[in-house]
C-alpha cells in the first residue's frame, strides 16, 4: 500500500493516529549529549532533542528518573517524558559560512516548533493488525543507533535503516539513500532514524550504548525478521523523522564550487553515512506496554495527549550558551568538514 494511500484510509496527517505515531516539538538545541558525553558541557556537537524537561547535562539512570523529574513533555503524548535527539543539519554555503536548517512540521501537525514524528510500532508500519507482541522498554534502558565518526558506505553498512528521503512534496516517502541526496529536493529532506528492535533481555544498557540491542538476524522488523539467540526479546521498532526545510538552500550557485551537495550534520558529517540519533526511555509506569498490547492502528485510547501549543510551551533552558543562529564562520564547536 503506498504512503499516500495509507494517509487517505487511516487519517495518519492527525496527530493522534498509526500504531503509535506523535509529533513532538523541540525541547532545546544545544551542544549536549548525556548518553555519550555524560557530565560534559558542551559535548562535541550540537544536537536537536524533544521529549521531557528532565534533559540534563548528566542523566545517570540510577538517580535519574524521567517521568519523575520531569513536569512536561514536548510530545504529544503526556505520559511519554522519554528524551529523544539527533544531530542538526547546516547548510555550508560556498564562501565557507553555516547556516542551521530549519524544520517542517508534517502535516496535521502544524504549528509544531521543530522536533520531529516519533513512531512505536508492533508490526510493519503498514500492517493495520498490528497484532504481534513486543516487549516495551523497561525504566534505565537506553540506546544509540549510528555512529557520527562513519564516513562511507561500508561503515554505515550495519545501520541500513538509517536513512534519507528527497521530497518531491509532503507524502513523498521514497526512495531511501543511505547518503545525503545529491540534488535539491523540492520539500526538504527527511532523516529516518530506525531503532533495533531485537534486545538481549538483560541489559538495560551497555558501555557503547548497542551492544543489547541489535536488528533481526535476517531480513527486517518490516519483514518480520526473527531475532537472533543471543537478543531473544522483540522490542518496539522505534522510528524517528525529521523534515529539514531545505527549500531556502535549493540555489545550486550558493553550493560547493565543485557542485557537490551542500548539507552536513553538526558533526562535521557532509557523507550522510554519519546519521545517528540517542534514545532514553521514560514512559510513565506501563503506559507504553498497555499501548502497545492494545493492538490499535488509528488510535491509541489508553494514553492521554495533549495540544500542539501545550507542546511548545515545554522546554529547557541553554545550558550551553553559545550562538548557534544566523550565518555562522564554524560549525559550533569548531568541528571540521570531513
Amino acid at each position: 500500500m503506498k504512503w499516500s494511500a495509507v494517509v487517505a484510509a487511516f487519517g495518519l496527517s492527525a496527530p493522534a493516529v498509526a500504531l503509535l505515531r506523535f509529533g513532538c516539538a523541540r525541547l532545546t538545541v544545544q551542544r549536549l549529549d548525556p548518553l555519550v558525553n555524560p557530565g560534559q558541557n558542551p559535548s562535541a556537537h550540537l544536537h536537536q532533542i524533544i521529549g521531557g524537561n528532565s534533559f540534563n547535562v548528566s542523566m545517570d539512570p540510577s538517580k535519574h528518573d524521567l517521568p519523575t523529574l520531569s513536569t512536561c513533555t514536548s510530545c504529544q503524548f503526556s505520559e511519554d517524558f522519554s528524551n529523544y535527539w539527533t544531530a542538526v543539519l547546516f547548510f555550508r554555503a560556498r564562501n565557507g559560512t553555516f547556516k542551521r536548517v530549519p524544520q517542517i512540521p508534517q502535516q496535521g501537525m502544524e504549528g509544531t516548533q521543530g522536533g520531529m514524528v516519533v513512531y512505536y510500532m508492533t508490526d510493519a508500519l503498514f500492517d493495520t493488525a498490528q497484532k504481534s507482541k513486543v516487549t516495551a522498554f523497561k525504566p534505565g534502558f537506553r540506546m544509540l543507533v549510528g555512529d557520527s565518526s562513519f564516513q562511507n558506505r561500508d561503515q554505515a553498512r550495519n545501520y541500513r535503516q538509517l536513512t534519507y528521503t528527497c521530497m518531491e512534496n509532503s507524502g513523498t516517502r521514497a526512495p531511501e539513500t543511505l547518503e545525503f541526496p545529491k540534488g535539491p529536493c523540492k520539500v526538504g529532506i527527511m532523516a529516518n532514524h530506525r531503532f533495533p528492535t531485537c534486545w538481549d533481555g538483560v541489559n538495560l544498557d551497555t558501555p557503547n550504548h548497542r551492544d543489547h540491542v541489535t536488528y533481526p538476524e535476517t531480513g527486517t522488523f518490516e519483514s518480520g525478521g526473527k531475532c537472533p539467540s543471543t537478543h531473544p526479546v522483540r522490542i518496539p521498532q522505534i522510528l524517528l523523522e525529521t523534515v529539514w526545510d531545505t527549500r531556502a538552500f535549493n540555489n545550486k550557485a550558493d553550493w560547493p564550487a565543485d557542485g557537490s551537495q551542500p548539507f552536513v550534520w553538526s558533526s562535521g558529517d557532509k557523507t550522510g553515512y554519519a546519521s545517528h540519533a540517542d534514545y532514553v526511555f521514560g514512559w510513565k509506569n506501563d503506559s507504553l506496554q498497555k499501548a502497545m498490547d492494545a493492538h490499535t492502528y488509528v488510535s491509541a485510547p489508553t494514553l492521554k495527549t495533549q495540544s500542539i501549543a501545550e507542546q511548545n510551551k515545554c522546554v529547557v533552558s541553554d545550558m550551553v550558551k553559545e550562538n548557534i543562529d544566523g550565518w555562522l564562520p564554524k560549525l559550533p564547536g569548531d568541528n571540521m568538514v570531513m
